[in-house]
Parts: C-alpha cells; structure tokens; sequence
C-alpha cells in the first residue's frame, strides 16, 4: 500500500482537479516529474504554496483542496501513475530536501498519523 502522504506532491507532479467520487484527473499525468524536481524555481514555489509562505497556481490551490480527503482515504482516488510519480517526488524530497518534507509533515500530519503508516509501507517494501 502506498503513502496516503503521496498525494501532497501530485501537483508537484503536474496533477490537478478530481473527477467526483472517482478518481482524480488524469489530466496531467504525463508530465516529466524528473523535469519538475529537477527545476528548484518551480518546486520552490510549490513548496511555498503549500506552506502558505508564497502564492499558488490554480494547481497548488487545487492540491490544498483536495489534500484532507486523499490523506484521508489513503490516496484511494490517485490513478496508478500518480501513485507511482507521488512516491518518486516523496522519495526525492526525503533524500534532497529533508527540511521542506519535515514541515510539509508538520503542517499536514501534525498527529502523525500518515507518517506511520507511510514509514510501514515503506518498510515493508524494503
């Protein structure tokens, strides 16, 4: 099972609204994720946005939308190409970026909650 905390980045991935009920769009999932990590102006300004210390793209407000029900229901509506570009952005920030994923942590997990459960699955893929 993968991280409910992966949907945090899939705007960061280039996705952006939810159909209702389904599945969020898969309007945007061809995107270069590597294109996005690989461009710290762009990332940045995610990262503000999410922080609420800088402005948002219709697509950042749209991730803070949409963030308490993918967290909330495990990031059961994230298409499988999500999914897997949502856990190389989480992985890149956990290696790269460590103190922007800690307070992306802070202000969306605050109880942890997500965290562990992301921390066992990715225990038991190892």
């Amino acid at each position: 099972m993968k991280a409910s905390l992966a949907i945090v980045f899939c705007v960061i991935a280039g996705l952006a609204a939810a159909a209702p009920e389904k599945q969020y769009t898969n309007k945007f999932d061809n995107v270069n994720v590597d294109e996005v990590l690989g461009n710290d102006r762009v990332l940045n300004n995610y990262l503000k946005c999410l922080m609420d210390k800088g402005p948002c793209t219709p697509e950042g407000r749209e991730l803070k939308r949409l963030l308490p029900d993918a967290l909330q229901s495990d990031c059961s509506k994230c298409t499988p190409i999500q999914r897997r570009n949502s856990e190389k952005v989480i992985n890149f920030l956990r290696a790269r970026r460590a103190g922007e994923w800690n307070l992306l942590l802070e202000k969306y997990d605050p109880k942890g909650i997500y965290r562990s459960k992301h921390e066992a699955a990715a225990k038991k893929q190892h």
